[in-house]
């Protein structure tokens, strides 16, 4: 089981963004406006997810532009990454600012902003393209903004709840860049 999701995880981004998509026309007229953007978050991460990773092209970018040929990144690493570290905190996030508290969205909302600036900020470094650049400014810059400011604009949603969700993104993106920098070495 674990072989077939770290060789086909990429399958369900595939299926997975036009059938949620699908879904949003439908979830517009259950939800109010700040939570369908907090749902919109994963479909618009599995179309970046597609253009980062067919071909395994972002890992194979990481591994020889990042760190230095080694294999840092691996296809296990990948998919842990992007299932654990992408679809099931989008979902825990969906899922807690609908049952608990509005403040749970803004980890969708900064996982989109976070990433979308680790790619600009490796493009203007490397001064090229990486895989994943594009989806990232095209739908995470504007998407993750939006979802921000809905979020945002909902009661008890203040400086504390943006800082914890922007801690716990900023962590999870530390930890990949620790795991890429500890293989490379």
């Amino acid at each position: 089981m674990m072989r077939a999701l770290r060789d086909h995880w990429l399958i369900g981004a595939l299926t997975g963004a036009p059938l949620l998509l699908a879904l949003a026309p439908v979830q517009q007229t259950v939800m109010p406006p700040w939570l369908l953007w907090v749902f919109l978050a994963q479909p618009l991460y599995m179309m970046h997810q597609l253009e980062e990773h067919v071909g395994d092209r972002f890992r194979h970018f990481v591994n020889a532009r990042l760190a230095g040929g080694a294999e840092a990144l691996t296809p296990a690493a990948v998919a842990v990454i992007n299932i654990g570290g992408v679809w099931m905190v989008n979902a825990l996030a969906l899922l807690l600012a609908a049952t608990h508290h509005p403040g749970w969205g803004l980890a969708a909302a900064y996982l989109m902003v976070v990433n979308a600036a680790t790619h600009v900020a490796a493009a203007v470094k490397l001064k090229l393209y990486n895989p994943g650049l594009v989806t990232a400014v095209l739908l995470f810059l504007p998407a993750g903004l939006v979802t921000l400011i809905l979020v945002s604009g909902q009661p008890g949603v203040g400086v504390v709840e943006h800082l914890g969700a922007l801690l716990f993104i900023l962590a999870l993106h530390a930890i990949i860049v620790l795991h890429v920098t500890r293989r490379s070495a």
